[in-house]
């Protein structure tokens, strides 16, 4: 009785602190969002004020609009940012399964060596990385990005996945053998939506460090036609003048699509991330 009373008690506990923790996050987000609709004057004057009659302005927009090609680097980074997801979550679980399920000499130090990416960053390799897309011929194009962003992300991808795949009831993989099932037709009709939560979990702590990166796209692919949303918003950038104004709504328009994916997968990511931590 006592376990049942509390129960209640603790699921609000629990969402209390759940909106708490969802404010802080958001916190940042909604002042960038808020100040994108104020002129240049009211973004320093009251930051934290929402806009009014005498401070609302679309000047920011207006900017971004108007100068460089917004959409053409919109459409970048969102090429980019989908292809890798794929390729991090199609190679990630397969690789996953294949360690999850098949026992060979070597299982563990290949595991271990496919989650070096998550100790080692890959900057530190930038200087071979440029070495290599030049000789490729591939500086200035998305095949870079993609390449660079779906290495950066396996590491993380495996890692999470392997765990998850391991606690696949061996019984239901069994019965699709005995009916006859190929091992790929296993991985893809039986195992990958179990482990959907999972994938979701992979896809939303992939893709923001790619959207937000300004790493390797100023230094793989500089070029007006190659340039994403983060690169593109440095244009307003200068060494001696900022226009906040622009920053902050190119800003905004970028955070669109993180939210819009999250949103799209809180739930399985919520799932992902509490799965096995209560019983």
């Amino acid at each position: 009785m006592s376990q049942a009373r509390s129960s209640p008690a603790r699921t609000i506990a629990a969402h209390a602190v759940l909106i708490l923790y969802t404010v802080i996050a958001l916190f940042p987000v909604l002042v960038i969002i808020v100040n994108s609709f104020k002129s240049r004057a009211a973004i320093f004057n009251s930051p934290l004020a929402p806009p009014t009659a005498k401070t609302f302005d679309l000047i920011g927009y207006t900017t971004v609009l108007s100068q460089g090609d917004f959409f053409a680097y919109f459409q970048n980074s969102l090429i980019v940012t989908v292809a890798s997801l794929f390729f991090v979550l199609l190679f990630g679980a397969m690789a996953a399964f294949a360690l999850s399920e098949y026992r060979f000499r070597g299982n563990t130090l290949m595991g271990l060596y496919l989650a070096l990416g998550i100790m080692i960053p890959i900057r530190l390799g930038t200087v071979a990385i440029l070495q290599l897309m030049v000789a490729s011929g591939l500086v200035n194009t998305l095949t870079a990005l993609i390449l660079v962003y779906t290495a950066q992300g396996l590491p993380l991808s495996v890692f999470i996945l392997s765990e998850f795949m391991k606690q696949v009831s061996d019984d239901l993989k069994n019965a699709g053998r005995i009916d006859g099932l190929s091992e790929y037709r296993i991985f893809f009709r039986l195992v990958l939506p179990l482990v959907r939560p999972a994938m979701a979990t992979v896809a939303v702590f992939t893709m923001i460090p790619i959207w937000n990166d300004l790493w390797f796209p100023l230094i793989l692919a500089p070029a007006e036609n190659t340039k994403t949303i983060t690169l593109g918003t440095q244009i307003f950038i200068g060494q001696f003048v900022t226009n906040w104004n622009a920053v902050l709504a190119a800003l905004s328009l970028a955070i669109l699509p993180v939210l819009v994916l999250y949103l799209i997968f809180s739930r399985q990511l919520i799932r992902g991330i509490t799965s096995g931590a209560v019983k």
